[in-house]
């Protein structure tokens, strides 16, 4: 079921695990003066990330310090779900990198950190996470013809087999059904382009029709059902090709 409206993007979600109280603090600094990044938590103990890798949505960074007790940095790594957060590893000692770079993480930070230096490994993760494949959808029910609108300040289902056309109003959109009016802010432009369904037409520079629902064309109008929907002259003629007729 889908929205007719736009979402924002949410920022990614980080976090931090580091015995070191000083380093998890500078981290949290970092993640919280860098724009698109939130802390969804901050962690002294390796072993309690792991109860949080079982639950959804996933975080989708990890800033993981490597030298740790019970679990290292590189313990964690092989215990992540596949496919799962995108990892930076941070550790006082360079000679951890070869086996780092061996796990595939997204980048490897020196103590003592750099906020320079944390940019570029946040950079790297918006790479990495910007190149994943999107997820599959799910397939979709043909005989599904409706959608969720927004209007009166909540969210309405609408099937779009009962709307005989659509207005424009400036800034708002009227989907018009034989028994009732639904009212959207959204332009003619934006909801044309958003709406999934190949049997809406724009016959007018104000009007969209669902072609299933046409009763007659006459004298530059539609009829559809009561209501009479003018057709635009430079609209006229794609429409007619697409109405079947004797």
């Amino acid at each position: 079921m889908s929205t007719v409206e736009l979402m924002s993007a949410a920022p990614l979600s980080c976090i931090i695990v580091d015995d070191n109280t000083m380093n998890r603090l500078t981290l949290e600094q970092f993640v919280r003066i860098t724009a698109g990044l939130e802390v969804q938590a901050s962690l002294a103990d390796p072993v309690a990330l792991l109860p949080l890798l079982e639950q959804e949505p996933l975080p989708q960074l990890l800033l993981l310090d490597i030298e740790m007790p019970q679990l290292s940095g590189l313990e964690l790594v092989r215990l992540l779900p596949s496919p799962g957060p995108e990892v930076v590893l941070i550790t006082s000692h360079a000679q951890f990198a070869v086996d780092a770079f061996a796990l595939r993480v997204t980048d490897y930070l020196l103590k003592p950190l750099e906020y320079a230096r944390f940019l570029q490994a946040v950079a790297r993760v918006r790479e990495r996470l910007a190149s994943r494949p999107a997820p599959p959808q799910p397939d979709l029910d043909a005989d599904d013809t409706s959608l969720f609108i927004r209007t009166n300040n909540k969210l309405v289902r609408l099937d779009f087999d009962q709307v005989l056309y659509i207005e424009a109003m400036s800034a708002y959109c009227v989907l018009v059904t034989a028994t009732r009016k639904h009212i959207v802010h959204a332009t003619l432009k934006a909801v044309e382009e958003q709406l999934p369904f190949a049997h809406f037409q724009r016959v007018h520079r104000s009007y969209m029709v669902n072609t299933r629902l046409i009763d007659s064309v006459a004298d530059g109008h539609l009829q559809l059902g009561s209501f009479e929907v003018p057709i635009g002259k430079s609209y006229e003629q794609a429409l007619m090709a697409r109405l079947r007729s004797l």
